[in-house]
């Protein structure tokens, strides 16, 4: 959760749209968000910076777990950006959160 605190700021200013929805289809399909949880970031909120702001949030609020899946889908996702906010390379697939 602190790495997901400390990325915060340059997460909301840097994702992509696609990305972010991306990230949400992901994080719905391994069961850290709910469905209400999709429809709230996309439909509360207009702004791609304010969906950002709400995901992030979101999934910091449900934990530990959660926050280490967001960041291993936003590896998968966006390599790009994962190493743009400074997140470091886990050394080996084994470190990876099972989201199975």
């Amino acid at each position: 959760m602190e790495d997901l605190k400390r990325i915060r700021s340059g997460f909301v200013g840097k994702v992509g749209l696609p990305a972010l929805k991306g990230l949400l289809d992901d994080l719905w399909q391994h069961k850290v968000l709910s469905t209400d949880d999709k429809d709230t970031v996309l439909e509360d909120h207009t702004s791609r910076t304010d969906r950002a702001r709400c995901l992030i949030d979101m999934v910091m609020a449900k934990g530990e777990r959660a926050s280490l899946a967001m960041i291993d889908c936003m590896l998968e996702r966006d390599r790009e950006l994962y190493l743009t906010l400074g997140l470091i390379l886990p050394p080996s697939p084994t470190d990876r959160v099972d989201l199975t």
